[in-house]
């Protein structure tokens, strides 16, 4: 088995060690070491990073077979078995796994003391750390208390000390949860707070954790899903929101703590220019569609409506048209051109006799497209030609002629 310095001391970043074995892992190069101050993905806490002599360490792995740990590498690393090989640890991700680790027992042990709530899960992301508490449907109001009691004990710098102990020793004392592995058990101890079992790196006193900000509830069944950060993660999502807040309250020339009703007066004044909007769209679209009706061209006892826009939705025509066949003895043939497609929507009033599916689907052919729909209503689609304008226009108007 692999000598585990960061059992001892978690800060230590730099470290000799002998190479005991070469091989490969996932497809890369990876060594053995006989010591190693690398912490593998376990337990819920990501891998370290860092170095090799010169040889960056992609993951940090634990053999099944024999528990050693496995550095999988970059690249081949120079060194023949039995060699002294330098190794670094990367100290800010080793520093901020330690913070959000830490944070994570406080915050559960938080839970267990004033609701009961155990945790059953754990994930320690890159951005958002995770546990799911077996309490069902928390709020905000639940949890602020469980923030608080969290983060005043960080701000007491509570001693974090860690030890291994015997089967009798373990017996006795009283964990907030039972270690889910065999073989001799390492203790994380929180002064007057939380003794659990964990082989993971932690702070070596409270104070160092900074800060526990609770981000989201997720509500999972019988479980609430707690999404945290702690430390410099908090620090940065402090910069980050006060920023957006601070160039929010510029735009907007109020203070941060009047952006809930400048926005509300905003949501307010938008809902109200939307159905200003609306309404006018409808006064424009009734006075195009009586133009239009104006102009139509008698043909075989009906009157035909046709013509070609220049950028017009496919949403746009249908309005038109609908307005169109409210009069009696229409048929409309409507087309938008666009960059690549041209959109088709012909329909008729309910008065005439006329198939608008099947005379879509002969204009779709005539320009390579393809639609249909109702007798009294259709719509298609064609590609864009060189024809373009006076191609479309004279295929409808053959076709309605």
């Amino acid at each position: 088995m692999t000598t585990r310095l960061y059992y001892d001391n978690s800060k230590l970043t730099d470290f000799s060690a002998r190479v005991v074995e070469h091989l490969t892992w996932d497809g890369h190069p990876a060594v053995i070491l006989d010591r190693t101050a690398f912490y593998p993905t376990s337990g819920g806490q990501p891998a370290d990073r860092g170095m090799l002599d010169s040889v960056p360490v992609l993951n940090v792995a634990v053999r099944d077979t024999d528990q050693a740990v496995v550095h999988v590498l970059a690249a081949p690393l120079p060194r023949p078995v039995g060699e002294e090989v330098a190794g670094a640890v990367d100290w800010p991700r080793r520093f901020d796994h330690m913070q959000q680790h830490s944070g994570q027992h406080l915050l559960s042990a938080a839970f267990e003391r004033l609701l009961k709530g155990h945790t059953v899960g754990f994930h320690l992301g890159d951005a958002v750390v995770t546990v799911d508490i077996a309490l069902p449907n928390l709020t905000p109001a639940d949890v602020a208390p469980v923030e608080e009691l969290v983060n005043r004990v960080i701000w007491e710098d509570r001693p974090v000390t860690t030890r291994f102990v015997t089967d009798e020793e373990l017996a006795a004392l009283p964990l907030r949860r039972q270690p889910a592995v065999r073989g001799p058990i390492r203790i994380v101890h929180i002064a007057d707070f939380d003794l659990t079992p964990c082989g993971g790196t932690h702070v070596s006193r409270t104070g160092e954790i900074g800060l526990l900000k609770i981000l989201r509830l997720d509500h999972r069944g019988e479980t609430t899903r707690i999404e945290f950060i702690c430390g410099g993660r908090a620090l940065e999502d402090y910069r980050r929101k006060h920023a957006v807040l601070a160039r929010l309250g510029t735009m907007l020339s109020v203070g941060w703590w009047e952006l809930p009703e400048a926005v509300e007066r905003l949501l307010a004044e938008g809902k109200q220019l939307r159905l200003d909007l609306r309404r006018n769209r409808q006064r424009l679209l009734a006075a195009e569609a009586e133009e239009l009706a104006a102009a139509a061209v008698a043909a075989d006892g009906h009157r035909v409506v046709w013509r070609v826009f220049h950028r017009r939705t496919m949403d746009e025509l249908r309005r038109l048209a609908k307005e169109l066949i409210a009069r009696p003895g229409l048929v409309v043939m409507l087309a938008g051109v666009g960059d690549e497609r041209t959109n088709l929507c012909f329909a008729r009033s309910a008065d005439v006799e006329r198939d608008m599916a099947a005379l879509m689907r002969r204009v779709c052919e005539a320009l390579g497209g393809k639609g249909g729909g109702r007798p009294d209503f259709a719509q298609g689609s064609a590609p864009t030609t060189d024809q373009g304008l006076v191609g479309v226009a004279l295929s409808m108007h053959r076709t309605a002629a």
